[in-house]
């Protein structure tokens, strides 16, 4: 009798080790991290073709365009296009150079009205503007202006030290808002303000590509949400 309860007991031991081994083995599965290729300078500005990047640059201007931004994403991972020779207007109509401070300045929201405005007729929309209104004291300026007969909002705070990022985000704004108004899927997003201010013209699809592959740095493109939290503009 002694003897069967031990060969029971020496089954059921066994059985219970063989399931405790078989769960282990199960448990240890090795798990394997698959890295994402680096795309390189062209196969970055082939994606952008497909996405219209290039849909307002000239086609004289394409090479020069393509190789630049090619060189650009290779050598510093960095996205910005080519300038004409020694000027600061860019060759693909979408980026701009926008000096925060001459923008605030009296005499420099009509300038940069009129540096854009090209890129709306090439995109088939309007940009009339039209009466300019100022209203000032020593704290205060309220600053308007008709974009398409529709008022809009330059400035209008009391001044301090984010003047001129005030004024970057408004001009953006309202330029943004025509678009949308005249159904286009384009938007200017800003990069940075201040004396070297610089924003791009993009569409969604062409923005999540960029996020998608270049850093998420203070020197590319940001929702314009994003751009006034971290700059403390309300």
């Amino acid at each position: 009798m002694k003897k069967i309860h031990y060969l029971i007991f020496s089954f059921f031991a066994l059985g219970c080790n063989s399931k405790l081994e078989n769960s282990n083995s199960i448990a240890v599965k090795p798990t394997i991290n698959i890295k994402k290729r680096k795309s390189n300078g062209t196969e970055i500005v082939n994606k952008l073709e497909k996405l219209n990047f290039f849909n307002l640059t000239e086609k004289s201007d394409l090479n020069d365009e393509k190789e630049e931004l090619a060189r650009a994403y290779n050598e510093n991972n960095f996205f910005e296009g080519a300038l004409r020779g020694e000027t600061l207007e860019f060759l693909d109509n979408r980026f701009y150079f926008i000096d925060s401070e001459e923008l605030f300045k009296v005499g420099g929201l009509i300038n940069y009205l009129k540096t854009v405005k090209p890129v709306f007729e090439k995109l088939g929309l309007k940009l009339n503007y039209s009466n300019e209104k100022s209203f000032q004291n020593e704290k205060h300026w309220r600053h308007t202006i008709e974009l398409n007969s529709r008022e809009y909002i330059a400035f209008d705070n009391n001044f301090s030290k984010q003047d001129w990022n005030i004024a970057y985000v408004r001009f953006i704004e309202m330029l943004n808002e025509e678009l949308e108004i005249q159904n286009s899927e384009e938007r200017f997003y800003p990069i940075s303000s201040q004396n070297d201010g610089r924003m791009v013209l993009l569409t969604k699809k062409q923005f999540e590509f960029i996020k998608e592959n270049y850093p998420n740095d203070k020197e590319h493109p940001k929702e314009l949400a994003v751009w006034k939290k971290e700059n403390n503009i309300h």
